[in-house]
């Protein structure tokens, strides 16, 4: 018996000598060493197929006996094995084992080989399910596909990746529910909450959206639509007092500050609008439910001042309210210097000296806490100048959105204190985690699909994809297979 269990490793000692020769033949030959590392590989995953095969069979077919106590019920041995296809990362398995149940034609309720092996409810193994979506998550499905086809041999749909997306995707929120939190040696003094909106690509919903545009588009109509994610960052960083001066050079000369501190601990999430066990959820309402749970961990004494930097959507800024997180609140700086720009072109060329002076003594203004007396001077320099319709158009726009953000423009206030005043963390968060995975060329997702990929894609950018595995591999086995305690138990009074 136990000859016939170790077949497969005898195959592949046997593969094995048949390598070594080859590859004393390729030196004798001076063959090139491409083609002797492709050969290699190939050997190799052969080999691997055999030795996992033999690993398999030397666990036996998983019978315990006739009959079966599990659940003060008596299950019974089923007749017939019970084949299974496994595809692992060397290649495809056939793993026959005994079944227990009360007849064929009912469930399987008790597989002692698949819950001694902890094998997964798909036919793919979770090491290919790894593989398969640390590639997905970063590139197309078929870009990802054909990679591990080169690297492995295997071949698998687009369709089936993205649905082991979807399903690997189910798993994210219950491990985010048990990550511990950092210690505080591990923090910075500050905690920074920070959001933005990005669009994602959709596909069009025949049963709630209008017909598809036929013929020619209008200027600025697009071809599909798009829905926002709202992209979340919450990070912790120590304070980073600057002049003003220091600031205008940045922006002016675009040079980084070298001793800027980096955040520490930094999670990114992004939430779409959605239907969520038969009920809407909204994105902003999920991103900001979650801030309030970080406050709350990273910060449960409220030792630590809490910044939060946005741009000006009101709507970020009205739910931050409603969730009185009790934040400072800063208008993201990167914003005002555009705005100011076009202020500055409404009176001087475009590239001009004098719009540049303009832009800086504006910016300095505002960064040293003057925010209001720089929209009087714009409001008198309009009546002053007497600007054609569209310049003042333009005016009133920059106008208009320094008074409603001017409450959040407290800079000088927050560049003594070491605050940040910029939302680069989100807005880069917007690039690498939805623009740069949701918008490759051709892209359309579905509402499932998307926030699947966004919550994988997190956990990915976020660091903690080996963790997650491991966690999701932990808690699959728990489930498909309470009754492991039970049958280990037999399995060693049986050896």
């Amino acid at each position: 018996m136990m000859m016939v269990q170790e077949q497969a490793i005898l195959k592949a000692k046997k593969q094995f000598d048949q390598m070594e020769a080859a590859i004393r033949q390729a030196a004798s030959e001076g063959q090139r060493i491409d083609r002797v590392e492709r050969d290699l590989w190939d050997r190799m995953l052969g080999i691997a197929r055999l030795m996992l095969q033999g690993y398999v069979d030397l666990q036996g077919r998983g019978d315990l006996g006739a009959t079966l106590a599990y659940e003060g019920r008596t299950l019974n041995r089923l007749k017939s094995l019970h084949d299974r296809r496994y595809v692992s990362v060397f290649g495809e398995l056939l793993i026959s084992r005994m079944v227990y149940g009360t007849r064929e034609t009912q469930k399987l309720e008790v597989i002692p080989l698949d819950g001694r092996l902890g094998l997964p409810d798909s036919e793919f193994s979770y090491v290919l399910q790894e593989w398969d979506q640390s590639f997905c998550v970063q590139g197309s499905y078929a870009q990802s596909g054909q990679t591990l086809q080169r690297i492995l041999g295997i071949g698998q749909s687009i369709h089936g990746l993205e649905d082991r997306n979807q399903s690997m995707a189910q798993d994210v929120t219950a491990f985010r529910d048990v990550q511990p939190m950092p210690t505080s040696d591990e923090e910075g003094s500050i905690l920074v909450l920070t959001a933005d909106g990005k669009g994602v690509p959709m596909r069009r919903d025949s049963t709630h959206d209008a017909p598809a545009q036929r013929g020619r588009r209008k200027k600025d109509e697009k071809a599909h639509k798009k829905r926002q994610a709202c992209v979340g960052a919450v990070y912790t960083i120590a304070p980073f007092v600057r002049t003003v001066d220091e600031v205008i050079n940045e922006f002016m000369r675009d040079r980084r500050h070298l001793q800027r501190p980096s955040p520490q601990n930094k999670r990114l999430r992004a939430e779409l609008t959605r239907p969520l066990k038969g009920i809407e959820v909204n994105g902003k309402e999920r991103t900001f439910s979650w801030f309030d749970e970080q406050v709350a961990l990273r910060n449960p004494d409220r030792s630590k001042p809490i910044v939060c930097v946005m741009d000006g959507k009101r709507a970020l800024w009205e739910m931050l309210k409603a969730h009185q997180l009790k934040a400072v609140c800063v208008l993201d700086i990167f914003h005002v210097p555009e705005r100011i720009w076009d202020a500055a072109h409404c009176f001087c060329p475009e590239g001009s000296a004098a719009a540049k002076a303009f832009m800086t003594d504006r910016l300095k203004r505002i960064l040293e806490g003057d925010v209001g007396r720089v929209i009087g001077g714009l409001k008198q320099m309009a009546t002053k100048h007497r600007l054609r319709r569209s310049r003042q158009k333009q005016l009133d726009a920059v106008i208009t959105y320094l008074h409603r953000n001017r409450r959040h423009m407290h800079y000088d206030e927050c560049l003594a204190r070491g605050y940040p005043i910029g939302s680069g963390v989100v807005e880069s968060a917007c690039r690498h985690l939805v623009k740069d995975r949701m918008e490759l060329a051709g892209m359309r997702w579905r509402m499932e699909g998307a926030q699947a990929m966004l919550d994988l894609r997190s956990v990915f950018l976020n660091g903690d994809w080996d963790a997650f595995q491991e966690h999701r591999i932990d808690e699959n086995n728990r489930k498909l297979y309470p009754y492991r305690e039970i049958i280990e138990s037999l399995y060693n009074v049986a050896a």
